[in-house]
């Protein structure tokens, strides 16, 4: 497979064109980002935006992987001296990596097996002579290879059978057809553990389920993979369990394969080898290929999914720069405080104690009451963990003291927060503050600027997903790091501002080079243009390319700086400008006066169209923020807890997490309650995602209040809502996070039940 049919390939499953595909190939080889690529390059590759880019290189990657093993493939077989013509374009014909391994199958190195042993032993022709000739019965034939080594029939016609066998589980165009029918046919069966039905109350929706494998949802597949990690299920694949005929289909096929019949003497004994071959190879090992997909499909479910509410939640519309007040709740250990001022900087910092033991309500209230007056407070942040809703009413009382105007409390996820306080970028930031503290600091930044913040945790920490905890953690990481990536270039980054953490997820930029500006802007001041990055030590035109355009200098020399229209475009900008006959700084915003230019006028042989038309957008909204505006929800008095909901009551919230199956809402009772799919709206809702995305304020009723199990069901259908389905219960509707039990119980070392179920344990645990 050579270069142009990759791009092929990708081209048709992105929609677009081979030469788009192979223009993005080059430059992402070329070291260029899919951020800087998507926004400055749209000429090259014909305006494929991010969404195409991303899939493109993850496709790219799968597939020049799939081109390197066809050739190891290719080679081993030749060195065997076993390559034919006709084999040679089977392996080139293969399109998955699961094909090529199938045709690999017979010529992979192995351990000595049973079929070689027999070989060996000179039953290789009575294997042949049973399949070429059915009318003589194989006991007959097989007394005349009787030998000090096969001492009797019984043992000659068992080392034929593995003889045979091992070419039907070699017999790349039968697994094939094997796979595929019980890709269609097949079911995923999950049973309760003897004995284990009381430990495992969480998974009680599977301990006896059955569904397609082909349909099988991946948070439900999920579900009961853990379930069966944590050694409360048994996970099996069956197929055919219904068929009461002699010889299920599945032996139907291989029979068909090797044109066995029913009538003659050697027919009936490879039926018998035939159902032998099933139950012991190949069911087990083509059950082991579904599973592992099933677990790709689930995860890969769980990943988009986490990704998308990430997006989300990183461009959460920003407070804004104002001083804000952290509150970190705790019973015990006290309510932390802190106190930022506009730009994120710490001001002050303490721990109240108004609940047990000390319960020092009024000294608490007159302690925030002036660092409110004291900071000129605007916001007040609340991390929503435990402590979180009587922290709030504790600051309701005591606003209602202060004089208007008064801050507005907000209720903030708290989620990560614990991670970046112990982390090596808050001990840089704060050496010298007690850890319980930052974690007050990060909710108050959070507040003023999610993405700001929440850039400096470990994506997979900040719990937005779906069992992330249970997917392949190198994939979950290359996933949001994109996201992250494509979510900070774009709204842009102020340089002279930005922490390093923000600043190392610029295109092009990392870790090093992040430092390496921050200490340039310690040392010499701030940039007052984006031209001074090439002082940066270590910092050459080839990142300078990269990073600029998503760097920002508000007010600086360059009016441009402030704006995404990139250096190597400025001669494009300045045209525009002076056909205005207007100074640069009037003509940004005036959006009358550059309707009135026609794009197709500044076109040059370097810049096309897009670029012109990106460049004209950009001066009539500089440094737009692609961001909603802020807004919060209210919660209702007096509704703290889950025991003080009842069915009917209306409530508004704000939708933490969104999966496949619903979304969760926060309503203040330290409990997120699942809106299901079907009562997203009043019509068929396919994908959450139409209706809701994290950090939305909605209206919402309760259809449901299951306090032992600590679930809650939420409607948002303007008729109140209907009975919600059996997918929406169970472990199924974890999110992640600490929402639920399930999500933080540690997984199971133990194999799992069964000769099957041992055996699929362990190619899960190789992962």
């Amino acid at each position: 497979m050579t270069a142009k049919p990759i791009a092929a390939i990708i081209a048709s499953e992105i929609k677009a064109t081979p030469a788009q595909v192979a223009a993005a190939v080059d430059l992402l080889d070329a070291g260029a980002t899919v951020p800087f690529i998507a926004r400055y390059r749209k000429e090259v590759t014909g305006g494929l935006d991010d969404t195409q880019l991303r899939v493109l290189s993850e496709r790219l990657t799968y597939l020049r992987e799939l081109e390197a093993r066809r050739n190891s493939i290719i080679e081993s077989i030749r060195g065997q001296d076993k390559l034919t013509d006709e084999l040679a374009r089977k392996i080139a014909g293969a399109v998955t990596k699961a094909e090529l391994e199938d045709i690999y199958l017979p010529y992979k190195p192995k351990r000595r097996t049973k079929a070689e042993i027999a070989r060996e032993r000179g039953l290789g022709p009575l294997a042949e002579a049973i399949l070429a000739d059915r009318s003589v019965a194989p006991s007959d034939r097989a007394g005349a290879f009787l030998t000090a080594d096969v001492t009797d029939i019984k043992a000659a016609l068992d080392g034929a059978r593995d003889i045979i066998a091992e070419g039907m589980t070699e017999n790349a165009d039968l697994l094939g057809r094997l796979r595929n029918y019980m890709k269609d046919a097949a079911f995923l069966r999950a049973r309760v553990v003897d004995g284990k039905q009381e430990a495992g109350a969480k998974f009680s929706d599977y301990f006896d389920h059955s569904e397609r494998w082909a349909t099988a949802p991946g948070h439900r597949a999920l579900a009961m993979l853990r379930g069966w990690n944590e050694e409360i299920l048994s996970v099996d694949i069956v197929v055919d369990q219904d068929d009461t005929s002699p010889m299920k289909p599945v032996e139907r096929m291989i029979a068909a394969a090797y044109n066995v019949g029913a009538q003659l003497p050697g027919d009936k004994w490879l039926a018998d080898v035939i159902g032998w071959t099933w139950r012991v190879k190949l069911s087990m090992s083509l059950s082991l290929d579904l599973m592992r997909e099933l677990r790709e499909r689930a995860e890969e479910e769980a990943i988009r999914v986490f990704a998308r509410n990430l997006k989300d939640l990183l461009l959460a519309a920003p407070a804004g720069s104002r001083a804000t007040m952290g509150l970190d709740p705790g019973i015990r250990t006290g309510v932390k405080v802190a106190v930022v001022d506009g730009t994120g900087k710490l001001l002050d910092t303490t721990t109240v104690y108004p609940f047990p033991p000390k319960n020092d309500i009024r000294g608490t209230q007159a302690e925030l009451a002036s660092l409110i007056r004291k900071h000129k407070v605007e916001l007040i942040a609340i991390g929503n963990g435990t402590g979180s809703r009587e922290t709030e009413k504790l600051v309701a009382d005591m606003l209602a003291q202060l004089p208007a105007p008064t801050p507005t409390k907000v209720i903030v996820s708290e989620a990560g927060a614990s991670v970046y306080s112990a982390s090596e970028t808050a001990a840089a930031e704060f050496p010298t503050l007690d850890v319980s503290l930052r974690g007050a600091v990060s909710i108050a930044r959070r507040l003023q600027d999610p993405l700001a913040e929440l850039v400096k945790i470990e994506p997979k920490s900040i719990g937005v997903g779906q069992y992330q905890h249970d997917v392949d953690q190198s994939k979950l990481s290359r996933s949001l790091d994109a996201v992250v990536e494509d979510a900070v270039n774009a709204v842009g980054v102020d340089l002279n501002t930005a922490s390093a953490s923000l600043l190392a997820r610029v295109s092009g930029l990392g870790k090093s080079s992040a430092e390496a500006i921050v200490a340039h802007r310690d040392t010499t001041g701030p940039f007052s243009s984006r031209q001074q990055l090439l002082k940066v030590s270590r910092l050459g035109a080839r990142t300078f390319e990269q990073c600029a355009g998503f760097l920002r200098i508000p007010n600086g020399a360059e009016p441009l700086d402030a704006s995404s229209v990139h250096p190597e475009a400025y001669g494009i900008a300045k045209k525009i400008v002076a056909a205005c006959g207007r100074d640069v700084r009037s003509l940004m915003g005036d959006s009358a006066a550059l309707k009135k230019l026609d794009p197709r006028a500044f076109v040059d042989e370097r810049f096309g169209l897009p670029t012109v038309k990106d460049i004209l957008a950009e001066l009539e909204k500089p440094g737009r923020d692609p961001r909603p505006s802020f807004k919060t929800a209210t919660f209702t008095e007096g509704v703290d807890d889950i025991k003080d909901l009842k069915v009917g009551m209306q409530l508004e919230g704000t939708v933490t997490n969104v999966a496949a199956f619903g979304a969760f809402v926060d309503i203040g009772v330290h409990q997120d309650g699942l809106v299901h799919v079907s009562q997203l709206a009043d019509r068929f809702v396919k994908d959450p995602h139409e209706v809701v995305k994290a950090g939305d304020v909605v209206q919402v009723r309760v259809t449901e209040v299951d306090v032992a199990r600590k679930r809650i069901g939420l409607t948002m259908r303007k008729d109140g809502g209907a009975e919600r389905g059996r997918e929406a219960r169970g472990p199924a509707s974890n999110s992640g996070g600490t929402r639920n039990a399930a999500e933080r119980q540690p997984r199971s070392e133990a194999a799992a039940q069964g000769a099957l179920g041992a055996a699929l344990m362990a190619a899960m645990k190789q992962k």
